[in-house]
């Protein structure tokens, strides 16, 4: 004998249990979804909100940490006044906005 009956025998698995084996990889991504990518679209939700609700003299905080008050703003693009003694306006992308500060915190400009 060239072959063992052990491997020679066919393949003993029903549906049911073929089914039973993907239900770990099923309830992975359920716990990923609900843990790591419905919070970021909540957030990325959030931002954009916010982003659209940007008036004149709104402070903000930008992604590299740069504190001011909006002068103007446009479709994509912001300006924003950074200096306390002379006026310093710097352009961004609205993207880069990403806190909007309550009124009054900025004092010295």
């Amino acid at each position: 004998m060239l072959i063992s009956p052990a491997f020679a025998q066919a393949a003993g698995g029903t549906p049911e249990s073929s089914l039973m084996s993907f239900i770990p990889l099923i309830l992975m991504f359920v716990v990923l979804y609900f843990l790591m990518i419905r919070p970021q679209m909540k957030r990325a939700k959030e931002h954009k909100s916010m982003l659209a609700a940007l008036s004149k003299g709104d402070e903000v905080v930008t992604a590299g940490g740069v504190v001011g008050k909006i002068t103007e703003i446009d479709e994509a693009y912001v300006t924003l006044n950074v200096g306390s003694e002379a006026p310093v306006n710097i352009h961004l992308q609205k993207q880069a906005i990403q806190t909007l500060l309550p009124k009054g915190t900025i004092k010295s400009i």
